[in-house]
């Protein structure tokens, strides 16, 4: 079957995407260049531009492939049975529905988390604003989703931002240390279940919080 532009092209982008993130296993991206990029391909230089305008466009296609299917699976869980049964129910499921897809998606995507950890402190300075604001979107698609919990009918929303910044905030250092410790399971799975019980503590003293009038 013979391949079409599109496809040409398309295979081409992902085949852009592929090996930065291989040429970035070991450094940041500020440290990379569009023609080390277009020789692991096997492109001229002048054929990257068709694709991507500089590095920084390239690395932001990145980060925004990293977090899509993250949100979507995390908004899954959130809003399916984990977050029924009462406001301990409610919270509990969301915490280990939200831990056990997070780490399940480390492994799928291990390349892109390792990615978004070296990037997020020593990326270019559009890619690391474009990592805190998906991250912001995490927080803010969770606060709006906490609030649907009973117990927090009467929460603010600022309380329910700071709420969900905890959790994000966890969930994230949680992931780097999960690629931290790469081929030692027994570890990632303490480190896991820590990830739970720290979360079950933030929210057992959520349950009992009352936001100010």
């Amino acid at each position: 079957m013979t391949e079409t532009r599109v496809e040409r092209k398309e295979r081409t982008r992902r085949a852009i995407l592929d090996a930065a993130l291989h040429l970035c296993e070991d450094s940041s991206l500020v440290a990379l260049s569009l023609r080390q990029v277009a020789k692991e391909v096997g492109i001229v230089p002048t054929a990257y531009y068709r694709h991507f305008e500089s590095i920084e466009a390239l690395g932001l296609a990145l980060v925004d492939e990293s977090f899509v299917s993250l949100r979507a699976m995390l908004r899954d869980v959130r809003r399916g049975d984990g977050a029924t049964g009462g406001a301990a129910g409610g919270y509990a499921g969301i915490v280990d529905s939200s831990v056990s897809i997070l780490v399940e998606h480390v492994h799928q995507q291990r390349q892109h988390f390792r990615f978004i950890a070296r990037e997020r402190a020593a990326g270019p300075l559009s890619v690391r604003e474009a990592i805190r604001h998906e991250i912001e979107l995490c927080e803010r698609e969770l606060a709006t989703d906490l609030a649907r919990l009973p117990g927090t009918e009467e929460w603010s929303g600022d309380d329910l931002r700071v709420l969900s910044n905890l959790i994000v905030t966890a969930m994230v250092a949680t992931a780097e240390s999960i690629l931290a410790v790469s081929g030692r399971p027994d570890v990632e799975k303490q480190l896991a279940e820590n990830a739970r019980t720290q979360l079950r503590m933030v929210l057992v003293g959520a349950l009992h919080w009352r936001s100010k009038p």
